[in-house]
């Protein structure tokens, strides 16, 4: 016999019957239905689909604290180390100026110098802010380390 769309069937034990819930006791699933004694998930729409929902306890979304914190008061400040302050070796003297036309404080309104690296030549270098590596590297060079 050809097989086509007039005969075609499942295999044997393929296709089961839906459970009948709460069609009286003695089909098995009769009285609570499958969904126990009282509750909120017994009642009819009781069950809560949302993940966050913990029952009246406070949410676990609730009570951890949001992340991070943003410092309306913060000064943007670019951060140089010494190491490019080796670009400078022909001037005496360094400022903010020379930092700008350099690009090495791109949108930002403060420069505080810091210890990475080494200095060959005394400079004397204006800043807002030195950090104590730096000071001493300036300083030990035969430099100035000046603050605005």
């Amino acid at each position: 016999m050809p097989i086509n769309l007039s005969n075609l069937q499942p295999p044997e034990g393929k296709k089961k019957k839906p459970k009948r819930i709460g069609r009286g006791e003695s089909s098995g699933q009769g009285k609570t239905a499958g969904k126990g004694n009282k509750g909120q998930n017994a009642r009819a729409g009781g069950h809560k689909r949302n993940l966050a929902h913990e029952g009246g306890q406070m949410p676990y979304v609730r009570r951890m604290p949001k992340f991070g914190f943003r410092n309306i008061f913060r000064v943007p400040t670019a951060e140089i180390n010494l190491v490019a302050l080796e670009r400078f070796a022909e001037q005496v003297e360094v400022g903010i100026e020379d930092f700008k036309a350099a690009g090495l404080m791109k949108g930002k309104d403060r420069v505080k110098i810091l210890g990475q690296g080494e200095i060959s030549r005394p400079l004397t270098v204006r800043a807002h802010g030195f950090s104590a590596s730096a000071r001493q590297k300036i300083e030990a060079a035969g430099g100035k380390a000046e603050v605005v």
